[in-house]
């Protein structure tokens, strides 16, 4: 019986050493990190950052429809003045 125990946690051992092989050695290491600044330490502490965010975001998707939007009514003045044109050839 101790020697199927005894398996069992070595084949689990094994799993964990070859699912996590970097762990090991990140975890002994001196990773290099960098203080966030004033400005990040106070957009992070209350969230703001993520509000900041959305806002550029809403403002780069208003962009966006404003050019969408100007293409098509261009697109439109452009077909009717030259149905106008065609017209006017027409006529004459």
């Amino acid at each position: 019986m101790e020697q199927e125990v005894q398996s069992i946690q070595d084949s689990l051992r094994a799993k964990e050493s070859i699912s996590t092989p970097f762990d090991s050695i990140w975890t002994g290491a001196d990773v290099p990190t960098v203080d966030p600044s004033a400005l990040e330490q106070v957009m992070l502490s209350n969230d703001k950052l993520y509000v900041v965010l959305a806002v550029v975001l809403l403002i780069w998707f208003g962009f966006i429809f404003f050019v969408y939007r100007t293409d098509r009514r261009l697109s439109q003045v452009e077909r009717t003045l030259e149905d106008r044109i065609y017209e006017r050839d027409d006529e004459v």
